[in-house]
């Protein structure tokens, strides 16, 4: 998930960066084969399945880097060292617990109920296992929240760019949506797959050699929590300290809202109902491939922590209160900073090459899927029903150009929002949760109605709203943050939809059994069925195995930070 607190609202007006013409070489040729990608998945797309889900065709090595690219947007990478600075090690539980838990219970679990239903998107998951009213809610309540989330990536772009370039933020952002545009319009998802497992690689050649000489030049590990412990505190760099009940903390949450507000609600939500992540999986060739999607993406997701982390906490070190008034710099600044006092020409060059591609790849993500949500799952069923595949194809070009042009308008609209980045857990708060718990209890009740998604998930958005906006903007209860409350509002989403489906079948008759085949847990379709392709049934593709080590393997990374 995206760090919650201090997303960029302004850098340092003297974060300008030192480049040159190599840098700029860099950059074109980076956006010179992000358009050649495009053209060449152009030739591929030749049905509304190739367009909108790449034919159900990708391997999975290509899926799952494509599903962490996805999420790993630059506003996800300037904000968690922005919280490392600010916060320390209380970033891991966003990986640890906030991420890797969901991610194996998509992989585990909901995968084969998506990719054996054949449904194209989420919502449509929905129309098959409650009714038209929650299909129809679901997918107005996603496609718009798509491109609220894409037009916040291209506004935190701009503002990064602005510092650091010197570009006027609407050239950024005109700039950057033109591009991301061009390449979805031409060949559709797979174009967008293909650009996010190269924004991937180049995401790490941007974070590797910064997080490097960073920790360098703090002394290495030792050094640097030597340096944070007498400059914070000895909790500053434990993921737990400090965050015991009734024990007051900065981050305003204690053990109790990390586990269940942040690991089971928000994560839970966020990762397995976003249709910008499912949708990777969901083009995976085969079942098992769409399984192994989020798991193989689990792995660099633990391991990711460390280069957005450790730059953040070098920042703290280095600067005597990083991130007051009186150090000259926010807590926004710690990456960038680091970049013009470390990086070489050419280096930089990488690293700012692989901020834009990090804020591209979530913005693509989010447009991605409002194209295929806004096309299957309003258009071609509510408005304009019946017509050839190729006229969907059409239409999804079309509705792209609205998507990124309506992701413009909201950018500006998040320039009002003073800490964009808890703007973002907000919406997740409001649009993730309340579908996860609609899918979660009619996904293992079979007696949860037709009728009580569409009211369930009502209910849910409603309810994490008005906690938001009433009883914690006006003062009724008083919450620590933002963040407090995005965790709040999330609980009491989730509990107010999974209660109104409860009552309201009580009062409502059942789907019939035959029609819930495939859709509820301990049932199983035609397509659940399917064999593994050949080499699947390796034992190191497994997986049971891939995710239950993946589970290990974020539980043995707590240890050192736990002592």
């Amino acid at each position: 998930m995206q760090t919650p607190t201090h997303a960029p609202t302004h850098l340092a007006a003297e974060l300008r960066l030192p480049t040159n013409g190599l840098d700029y070489t860099i950059l074109a040729i980076y956006f010179a084969v992000v358009l050649g990608i495009g053209f060449a998945a152009r030739r591929s797309v030749k049905t509304s399945l190739d367009f909108f889900l790449s034919g159900r065709s990708m391997p999975a090595w290509i899926t799952g880097l494509a599903f962490i690219s996805a999420n790993l947007a630059a506003t996800e990478i300037l904000g968690m060292a922005a919280n490392s600075a600010q916060y320390g090690a209380y970033t891991v539980h966003w990986y640890w617990i906030g991420a890797i838990p969901a991610m194996v219970f998509l992989g585990l679990v909901m995968m084969p109920f998506y990719y054996g239903s054949k449904v194209r998107s989420v919502p449509e998951f929905l129309l098959l296992r409650f009714d038209r009213g929650a299909h129809l809610l679901s997918s107005i309540l996603f496609a718009f929240a798509a491109v609220l989330i894409a037009g916040v990536n291209l506004y935190a772009l701009a503002i990064v760019v602005e510092a650091l370039l010197g570009w006027p933020q609407w050239v950024a952002i005109v700039v950057a949506g033109a591009f991301v545009l061009a390449y979805i319009t031409l060949g559709g998802l797979s174009s967008a797959i293909y650009n996010e497992v190269l924004q991937f690689f180049v995401i790490l050649a941007a974070l590797i050699p910064i997080t490097a000489l960073s920790l360098k030049k703090a002394g290495g590990w030792g050094g640097l929590t030597d340096k944070l412990t007498a400059s914070h505190g000895s909790n500053f760099t434990t993921a737990w300290g400090g965050t015991g009940v009734g024990t007051a903390n900065p981050l305003g949450a204690n053990w109790l809202t990390i586990v269940l507000g942040l690991g089971f609600v928000l994560s839970f939500g966020y990762w397995t109902t976003n249709f910008a992540e499912v949708q990777r999986a969901l083009s995976a060739k085969n079942l098992s491939a769409g399984q192994r999607t989020p798991l193989i993406a689990a792995y660099p997701k633990i391991f990711i922590v460390f280069l957005v982390m450790i730059p953040g906490l070098v920042a703290a070190a280095l600067v005597p209160g990083f991130g007051t008034s009186g150090s000259g710099y926010q807590y926004n600044d710690a990456i960038p900073y680091l970049m013009e006092d470390l990086l070489p020409n050419g280096v930089l060059g990488i690293a700012v090459t692989g901020l834009l591609a990090a804020f591209m790849a979530g913005m693509a993500a989010n447009v991605s899927s409002f194209n295929t949500v806004f096309t299957n799952d309003i258009w071609e069923k509510y408005a304009v029903p019946g017509r050839e595949d190729a006229y969907y194809v059409r239409f999804g070009r079309l509705i792209t150009v609205v998507g990124v042009c309506a992701s413009i308008g909201t950018a500006f609209l998040a320039s009002s929002f003073s800490n964009i980045m808890a703007y973002l857990q907000t919406l997740f708060s409001f649009f993730n949760v309340p579908m996860f718990a609609v899918f979660i209890v009619g996904m293992f009740w079979k007696r949860a109605s037709a009728k009580s998604g569409f009211w369930g998930l009502l209910a849910g958005t409603v309810t994490a709203m008005i906690n938001y906006f009433v009883f914690y903007k006006k003062g009724i209860i008083s919450l620590p943050s933002d963040q407090g409350a995005n965790f709040v509002s999330a609980i009491a989403g989730f509990v107010a939809g999974a209660v109104v489906m409860f009552v309201v079948s009580l009062f409502t008759s059942p789907k019939p059994t035959e029609e819930l085949q495939g859709l509820v847990y301990g049932t199983r379709s035609p397509g659940m069925a399917e064999p593994p392709a050949a080499g699947d049934d390796a034992w190191y593709r497994r997986p049971a195995l891939l995710g239950w080590g993946a589970i290990a393997l974020a539980a043995l990374c707590y240890i050192p930070f736990s002592l």
